[in-house]
Formats: structure tokens, C-alpha cells, sequence
């Protein structure tokens, strides 16, 4: 269903059944006012793959274009850097903290519950925050631990130096990890809690067991893989969504899991919007999964890109173009375990049937 957009200032509400009731869309410069009310500007500033040694200025030319949602992780190994460039911000007075949107990652080593509160402790003290506003298991993986001291992050490789270096999977329920989470916004140390890359089964276990629910799902979607099931559990059980990878190949192409052909941006149907409302490419796939109801978080280092991407409240694609967009489906999915796990670190490990 289609979104009904209505200005209120600089208030945009979502009045569609697509978002769960307790979920509104914050644009990037209103405040979010209740730690409890799940309230997230819906295009955030994506942080995979920015090198170490640019991330601290693109975060703060990303605040300074206007974002107020960041979108970290500790696997990304930039953390300290992005914590550079908040501070930077902050202190310049582009924004307050209370307007931010910090969102991180449990990365799969820190699983076991005795993990899991130094690891996002680990993350407060590189990004130079108090609290985060959302803090996800990043996998339902779980790997051998790795000490700080060893290596960080520790990526995904138990022993990179080993002669045959594998994953070493670790035998920790995510019942155990999701207690551990829960602890961890009962301390005040994160607002709420959620996880990446659940699949529909694993999303109803959860719901069975979990003392606070999740407040987000984050999972892959754009055009080729709308997720539509998925979507709805989330919308039934009020769990928000945010989309990464939100225009599809572009992020994978330059690591070899995608190529160029694969693009959405090329589409007919994408192109046909963009025409007749006078907008890029980029800027109608992710009004598309904004309309849908998810959150976006694409990555761009780019200053002109930032400022595009952001720009996307002034449109709104009709019936007939969401409907065409959401067609192209062919379940594409670039980021699986199943298969980048074995290519580039010796070992099977599906997550996805």
C-alpha cells in the first residue's frame, strides 16, 4: 500500500497500515522525543566499506548535509573514526546527541553472554557515546571468540595466519545472546535492541522467547528482493525495518558479487519514474523502499550523492510505479552466507534456504 504524505512543518507522517502503529518516520531534522516510541529518520547515512582514513570526515559532512542516522558496526573497522567525526560535529554544534540516530552491531566472535556487554562497550568507547539508540545482532552466527587484544575487529576468520584458515563457529544458542541484549537496554547502555539478517523462522523463535521484542529488523531489500513475507511479519508483530544494500548491486560489484548488469538502476520501470518526476534513479528505488515502509541506509562517500540521497521527501511515486518497481522481484540476494562464506573464507555456512 501506498504512503500518504502530509507536511506538517518539518514533520512528515507516514499514515499508511505499511508502518507498525508504534513506528513513525522521523525526517532528518526532527528530534526524536520519547526513548520509547520507535522513531528513526527514514534515510540514514550507511558506513560499510568507508575506508578507516575517510570515515571521520564523511560523517561529518554526512551531519552537516543534513542526516541524523547513522549506521555503524564494529565489523566495519571504523568505528573509532566515525566516533571522530560525531564528536567533531558535535562540538561544532551542527547538531545535539539527543538528534542523533546511532545504530551498531554485535559482531559474531562476541555472542556468548559474557561477550556481549564489553563488545558494545567496546563500540560506545570508539564512537565517544553514552548510549546507542539501537544496537543489532548483526548475524545469527556465532563464532569462536576472539580476545580485543588478538585482533579487531576480529572479521570473520578464526586464525587469518593459519594455513588453512577457516571460520570456527561456536555452539552459543541466540536465546543466550538475545538475554544478553536484553540486559544491556535494561542498563540504559543502548534505547533498543534488534538484529540483521533473520530469516522468517528464526524471527517467530525469537518472538517466542524474547523478554523485550526487537525493535528492528535490518535485512537486505531493494527491487530484486523485496522481502515481501517478511515485511508483513515485521508490520503484524510492530517490529520497524531498515533496509541495507537498499539500491541492490552497486555496493557488491567492486568485491566481486555482482556485477554491473546487475543493476536495478537500468530497470525500465525505474527509469519511467525518474522521468516523470524529474528525479535520479537512485533517488526512485530508494523513495521506493521509503513508501514501502522500511528505512534506507545507502553508502556514499560522495558529497553530491549525500545531498541526493537525502532528497527525497518533495516526490512521491504513484500506484502504477510502486507496483512496476516492486515487479522487478527475481529474489536476488547479493549479501548471503551461503555463499560468500564459502568463496572467501573456506567454510559453508547458509543461513538462507
Amino acid at each position: 500500500m501506498l504512503i500518504r504524505i502530509e507536511r506538517d512543518g518539518y514533520r512528515v507522517q507516514y499514515s499508511a497500515v505499511a508502518i507498525p502503529e508504534n513506528f513513525r518516520f522521523a525526517m532528518p531534522d526532527q528530534i526524536p522525543t520519547s526513548p520509547a516510541e520507535t522513531q528513526i529518520p527514514p534515510v540514514g547515512f550507511g558506513l560499510w566499506k568507508i575506508a578507516p582514513q575517510d570515515a571521520a570526515e564523511a560523517v561529518y559532512q554526512a551531519i552537516k548535509t543534513g542526516y541524523r542516522h547513522l549506521d555503524s558496526a564494529c565489523d566495519y573497522g571504523n568505528e573509532a573514526e566515525v566516533g571522530e567525526g560525531i564528536r567533531r560535529a558535535l562540538d561544532d554544534g551542527l547538531c545535539g546527541r539527543e538528534e542523533l540516530w546511532v545504530t551498531s552491531k554485535l559482531w559474531n566472535t562476541y555472542h556468548a553472554s559474557e561477550h556481549v556487554q564489553p563488545a558494545l562497550e567496546r563500540s560506545l568507547n570508539d564512537l565517544q557515546l553514552d548510549y546507542l539508540d539501537l544496537y543489532l545482532v548483526h548475524f545469527p552466527i556465532a563464532l569462536q571468540y576472539v580476545p580485543f587484544e588478538t585482533r579487531y575487529p576480529p572479521e570473520w576468520l578464526f586464525d587469518p595466519d593459519a594455513a588453512q584458515p577457516k571460520m570456527h563457529p561456536a555452539p552459543v544458542p541466540l536465546a543466550e545472546t538475545w538475554a544478553a541484549m536484553e540486559n544491556l537496554q535494561d542498563a540504559g547502555l543502548t534505547r533498543r535492541i534488534g538484529v540483521c539478517n533473520y530469516n522468517s523462522g528464526l524471527l517467530h523463535d525469537l518472538l517466542s522467547y524474547a523478554r523485550i521484542k526487537p525493535a528492528m529488523l535490518q535485512i537486505e531489500s531493494h527491487p530484486f528482493l523485496t522481502q515481501e513475507a517478511l515485511l508483513r511479519l515485521c508490520r503484524e508483530n510492530d517490529i520497524a525495518v531498515t533496509a541495507f544494500s537498499p539500491l541492490g548491486a552497486l555496493s557488491y560489484v567492486e568485491l566481486g558479487m555482482a556485477e554491473q548488469a546487475d543493476s536495478v538502476l537500468q530497470q525500465p520501470a525505474v527509469l519511467a519514474a525518474a522521468e516523470r518526476c524529474d528525479k535520479s534513479p537512485a533517488q526512485v528505488v530508494l523513495r521506493w523502499g521509503v513508501q514501502r515502509g522500511t528505512a534506507v541506509i545507502p553508502k556514499t562517500s560522495k558529497p553530491e550523492r549525500m545531498v541526493e540521497n537525502l532528497d527525497l521527501d518533495d516526490f512521491e511515486l504513484n500506484d502504477a510505479e510502486m507496483a512496476a518497481i516492486s515487479a522487478l522481484n527475481c529474489n536476488r540476494r547479493f549479501n548471503d552466507p551461503g555463499v560468500f562464506c564459502e568463496a572467501a573464507f573456506n567454510t559453508f555456512y547458509p543461513i538462507y534456504d
